[in-house]
């Protein structure tokens, strides 16, 4: 295997590497996930309310059969909630083997970005958790902040995730 292909995946753990990366907005801010934790991108349907779960747990949606949690990400991140639109998309993940759909206020493109334009997170001191970001991409002059998906919710909050699924 040749230098350049075993970097790429040699990567220490925590950091960014190079590859496909799915990217959607929130707010005014773009944002990645590695494409290998995309399943599909979905329309908004009808959401199933559960009861007493954490506020960005919208509820769950029949897929195909298959009940599937959905997180409002804007919530999780602590943005203001808005109302769905058509362009409004469920991004359906692979969260340690559960199934987990996103909501995002739109999709934009899967970009190819290379380990040279991926720089670390940002360290904003000690009472800051950042360690769900994976790294910062530089795409086209603008920051695309590259998420690390398995991480954005916490064991905690992964639990109640799973009981709502069950």
């Amino acid at each position: 295997m040749s230098q350049a292909v075993e970097t790429r995946f040699d990567v220490a753990e925590g950091k960014a590497k190079e590859g496909k990366y799915l990217t959607f907005v929130l707010g005014h801010e773009e944002y990645g996930l590695e494409i290998l934790k995309v399943r599909e991108i979905i329309s908004v349907m009808e959401i199933t309310e559960v009861p007493q779960v954490p506020p960005f747990i919208k509820g769950v949606i029949n897929l195909r059969g298959k009940v599937i949690p959905i997180i409002d990400l804007r919530m999780k991140f602590g943005m203001a909630p808005i109302e769905y639109t058509r362009e409004t998309c469920i991004i359906v993940v692979n969260v340690h083997e559960l199934l987990l759909g996103i909501v995002v206020d739109t999709v934009a493109e899967v970009l190819d970005i290379p380990e040279k334009d991926i720089d670390p997170a940002p360290t904003f001191g000690g009472s800051i958790k950042t360690d769900f970001i994976l790294g910062m991409g530089k795409v086209k002059g603008k920051v695309k902040i590259l998420l690390d998906i398995e991480k954005v919710l916490s064991s905690e909050e992964l639990e109640a995730v799973t009981a709502v699924e069950a």
